[in-house]
């Protein structure tokens, strides 16, 4: 197989789909779109088996302009993503998302939340005395603050906005390949091309890398350090035969988050640098829940003392471990390459501000509706980490 496509998109999933479907809606744009993607199935994509989190609450502008942009665009989705009059359901749940802080963290909670409310965010601050009246099944013991989007919060379906995406940039000429992109082609200092599993070798103008957490990998296929690996994340579905009504995504002083899901309820927690390797397994492990997640969520909500384990997944984040945030824009030293990687578990809710950031640097070379400079590709070799202190 030998093709030439002005765009080739190494990832299928919720970024790459964005990306395709931003590139082929710019009528600006005329060029060929190829995506390619290893799983059309998506069974075992990061995006399917993520929480589908939509917040503004952030600790950094960047990331807090960025939630705007995105939470905006999934309220226009069902109208903007809509092929033939097939009008997408996002499912989102505005729920809002509660985050608990003991006596050494409220003053960090306190500090973030000057910069949310600064920029407009619709976030208020909690006394242990308010969120026992506002949330009448919370256990406030060792809680000293609570933090509690009221609005532009909540989650949505994964598989919805992947596949809206994928179905509108298809409508608009995107081409999907079910392959795998191996590496990348570099020829000197310049990217040209990528070559598949199957099919051989696609030449391409720009090659951009929605690789997920196999994007670190394919980068060092071309020399080119990129700190993305995968972090496996255990989610844990459980029945509680109490009422919970209202609750938002919540998180605990300790990192255990938990949030309903229809009837049930999630539970999950991201492990400590120390003992958070890279994995990229599916195995199911239930010791984490047992001794971990079910004794910290009886505490903190008393109705989860008697719950029932239903079922579990395993995923992965696209972990940057450089700083965990997203890595955009170019290479400072190799044309023809793009990253939209390293989102750590944010991708459902930043692929419309990240896929239209980066279609906007291929067709008007450089960013116009959102500046994301902040997440440039430069800031890596530089030594600039973003530092993101609301951190799930």
């Amino acid at each position: 197989m030998s093709n030439r496509y002005d765009v080739v998109i190494a990832g299928g999933g919720v970024m790459g789909s964005a990306v395709a479907y931003f590139l082929t809606a710019d009528p600006d744009f005329d060029g060929r779109v190829a995506v390619v993607e290893r799983d059309p199935s998506y069974e075992f994509c990061s995006t399917t088996r993520s929480w589908g989190g939509v917040r503004q609450q952030f600790s950094t502008p960047a990331n807090i302009r960025m939630a705007q942009y995105n939470v905006g665009f999934f309220r226009q989705a069902p109208d903007v993503l809509a092929v033939d009059d097939d009008r997408p359901a996002l499912s989102f749940r505005e729920q809002g998302y509660l985050f608990l802080a003991s006596e050494t963290g409220a003053q960090s909670l306190a500090d973030v939340h000057q910069v949310q409310t600064g920029l407009d965010a619709a976030v208020e601050l909690l006394e242990p005395d308010a969120l026992q009246t506002r949330f009448p099944w919370l256990n406030t013991d060792g809680v000293a603050l609570g933090s509690f989007g009221y609005a532009d919060e909540g989650w949505l379906d994964p598989h919805a906005v992947l596949h809206a995406f994928r179905r509108k940039a298809q409508s608009q000429g995107a081409v999907f390949l079910h392959d795998e992109v191996e590496r990348l082609s570099r020829n000197g200092k310049r990217i040209d091309g990528v070559d598949l599993k199957a099919d051989g070798r696609i030449d391409a103008g720009t090659v951009v890398n929605c690789a997920g957490w196999r994007a670190g990998a394919l980068s060092a296929t071309a020399q080119i350090d990129l700190p993305v690996a995968p972090r496996k994340r255990m989610t844990y579905v459980f029945d509680c035969r109490t009422p919970l009504p209202d609750m938002p995504l919540t998180i605990d002083p300790t990192g255990v988050a938990t949030r309903p899901e229809g009837s049930q309820h999630l539970g999950i927690i991201s492990p400590d640098e120390a003992n958070d390797p890279d994995r990229d397994d599916f195995t199911l492990e239930y010791d984490l829940f047992d001794e971990v997640i079910w004794p910290t969520l009886a505490h903190r909500i008393p109705a989860f003392e008697a719950i029932k384990l239903t079922s579990a997944w395993a995923g992965h984040y696209d972990y940057n471990t450089f700083d965990h945030n997203a890595v955009l824009g170019r290479h400072p030293e190799v044309d023809g390459i793009l990253f939209c990687n390293g989102f750590s578990g944010h991708g459902i809710q930043q692929s419309p501000a990240a896929g239209r950031a980066t279609a906007e640097l291929i067709v008007h070379g450089g960013y116009r509706s959102l500046d994301l400079t902040a997440f440039d590709y430069a800031r890596i070799p530089e030594g600039r980490p973003i530092i993101e202190a609301a951190v799930v």
